[in-house]
């Protein structure tokens, strides 16, 4: 499995126990949906080793993972920093305008004043998260907020969003 088949889980925090448990944090919107996993795969030098689960307890944005075969706090301790993915195609399908990130690269972006803004080539998480315009080799950074978020178009793959006024001319006028 690759990366680009992949979204980050979380990130093994550290040893939890004395039993080769290990606390996670998970870099998701609902924790709550992983419990019952059976397998995820743990980034070990750029490589994805799967990891079979013996048991998940999810407490807020924090989970106790019970890997199998890893069974002293040292082994557990070994994989401290060490992020967890799960297969893009293990996510749960979202509707109308929700979206993960990944899923509109490539998607047209469209102002519903202006119109086409360009083509959406990447998701910039952060404080505030951003969507990457390219506009006729322009890039055009859009500030990522769901009250901006007109339309998710998934059958014509567009996005309609009510941008902000001047944002299109701080690029377009050079």
């Amino acid at each position: 499995m690759r990366k680009e088949e992949c979204y980050q889980l979380g990130t093994i925090q550290k040893p939890h126990g004395l039993r080769g448990e290990v606390a996670v944090f998970l870099d998701v919107d609902d924790p709550s949906l992983y419990t019952e996993l059976e397998s995820v795969f743990v980034d070990q030098g750029g490589q994805l080793i799967p990891f079979f689960i013996e048991g998940v307890n999810v407490q807020a944005q924090k989970a106790i993972f019970k890997f199998e075969e890893v069974d002293s706090v040292e082994a557990a301790g070994s994989l401290t920093g060490r992020e967890l993915y799960l297969p893009l195609a293990a996510l749960p399908p979202l509707e109308g305008n929700a979206f993960y990130y990944h899923e509109i690269i490539g998607f047209r972006l469209v102002d519903v004043t202006s119109g086409e803004v360009g083509t959406i080539s990447e998701v910039i998480s952060g404080q505030q998260d951003l969507l990457v315009a390219d506009r006729a080799g322009i890039e055009i950074l859009v500030p990522l907020h769901d009250e901006l978020i007109v339309r998710l178009d998934r059958e014509k793959q567009e996005l309609h969003m009510q941008l902000p006024e001047g944002l299109l001319d701080i690029y377009l006028e050079a």
